[in-house]
């Protein structure tokens, strides 16, 4: 497995070895020892989500409060999306700013999202399933959202064959904070 550091510290990308020939592929999509060597922390999973989205759809950016926040390791079974992490630690020099990672079925990379950033993916592909395993179980009360075209944070988002006035947004997401709104005390 070949692990990418982005430029936000703690964020990263697994890029798994995969074996293919005429009967199919294999590859290791999880080994607890390499990944908690190459986060240098000794985590643990709690929980596994699996969405399925069209084409269009925006989910994000979301994260939860204390002592519920959550990281994630990412990664897409069907389709393509683009993968977006913006560091919300209140005292970190990147406070702000995004990385964003094309993940799609067939270059099977993972995103590592630590506690202390908001998440958030555009479907790109006609569908997509996106699975992830969290840190932190899921706790409605506790989580929060930040506006997934907040103009401080200015992410790039791709419009490969979807315009921007055509994302396809929950009502959560639809109401969701600005960055500079956010109750920095809850993080």
């Amino acid at each position: 497995m070949n692990v990418i550091q982005t430029n936000l510290d703690g964020v990263k990308i697994f890029e798994p070895k995969i074996f293919e020939d005429e009967r199919g592929f294999f590859f290791e999509s999880f080994n607890k020892k390499l990944f908690q060597e190459s986060i240098n922390s000794n985590i643990e999973f709690v929980q596994d989500n699996h969405s399925r989205s069209a084409k269009g759809v925006l989910r994000g950016l979301h994260y939860q409060i204390k002592p519920f926040e959550q990281g994630k390791l990412v990664r897409v079974m069907l389709g393509e999306i683009f993968d977006v992490a913006v560091d919300i630690r209140p005292n970190s020099n990147s406070f702000g700013k995004w990385v964003g990672v094309y993940l799609t079925s067939k270059n099977r990379k993972q995103l590592w999202i630590p506690p202390g950033f908001a998440h958030g993916f555009l479907t790109i592909s006609n569908f997509a399933e996106v699975a992830y395993k969290t840190t932190n179980y899921w706790d409605k009360d506790s989580e929060r959202s930040i506006k997934w075209n907040d103009s401080s944070i200015k992410i790039e988002w791709p419009n490969k064959s979807i315009e921007l006035n055509e994302i396809l947004l929950s009502d959560k997401d639809s109401e969701a904070s600005l960055i500079s709104e956010i109750n920095l005390k809850e993080l």
